[in-house]
């Protein structure tokens, strides 16, 4: 993997957009005081498309006894019998 970029404070502030079109296409980029790395500029990851809330309405059935308990389990558990 690449390295990453480094800047110093000054040249961060100077070329701030530019370093965020860096970020954009991938790379990371770290800001340094006196040579010391204070900070690093990352990429976000891009959010996940979700339909809105409803979405599935009408697609999805639950049986009524969808929470009852088959009764070999039930009797292995000494819940029924």
């Amino acid at each position: 993997m690449e390295a990453a970029r480094q800047y110093n404070i000054h040249e961060a502030k100077t070329h701030f957009s530019r370093i965020l079109q860096q970020v954009e296409t991938g790379e990371e980029v770290v800001i340094s005081r006196a040579g010391q790395p204070i900070a690093k500029v990352v990429p976000l990851r891009a959010k996940v498309q979700r339909p809105g809330r409803g979405s599935l309405r009408g697609q999805i059935h639950i049986p009524e006894d969808f929470d009852e308990l088959p009764d070999d389990i039930a009797e292995a558990f000494g819940m029924r019998g």
